[in-house]
């Protein structure tokens, strides 16, 4: 196969990299799901501070509580799948390693790993684009209830 025995370590540490790229990208996007979720947790922190506080409008502090906790939920679903992702990876570098230690007996399971932690982190991106589209939604909708009320 190769020329040279000793090589086959470069090509197994080659192998093994290759998930990395995938690896930084997951770690990016949970990063981001890690700050919107504590964004989010602050807002609603605040939003049952006002609710307490008997608001004349609870009806709307009521609805904004509902989203901002459906919110919540979507970027704690999106970094639930970022870490799978992200272990489905690590598990792809190692499987690579030892299926190269074993004399490539492994078939498929690297691959399948690799695909897995690519769905994954597809299923993640998709729960974070509801979370975003809900946010620019119940913003518009906080800040016209601000201005209708400003008119009154």
């Amino acid at each position: 196969m190769l020329s040279n025995p000793n090589s086959i370590h470069y090509v197994i540490l080659t192998a093994m990299l290759a998930p990395a790229f995938f690896l930084t990208a997951t770690a990016g996007l949970l990063a981001a799901a890690n700050t919107r979720l504590a964004r989010v947790v602050d807002r609603l922190r605040s939003l049952i501070v006002t609710w307490e506080a008997e608001a004349p409008d609870r009806v709307e502090r009521d609805l904004q509580i509902a989203r901002h906790r459906q919110r919540a939920h979507l970027v704690l679903r999106a970094c639930q799948l970022l870490y799978i992702a992200l272990a489905c990876f690590v598990g792809t570098s190692l499987t690579l390693a030892m299926d190269a230690g074993l004399g490539f007996r492994l078939g498929m399971l690297p691959t399948l790993l690799a695909v897995l932690g690519v769905s994954f982190l597809l299923g993640a991106s998709y729960s974070l684009w509801r979370e975003v589209n809900l946010a620019v939604r119940s913003f518009d909708r906080e800040l016209d209830h601000e201005l209708s009320r400003r008119r009154s």
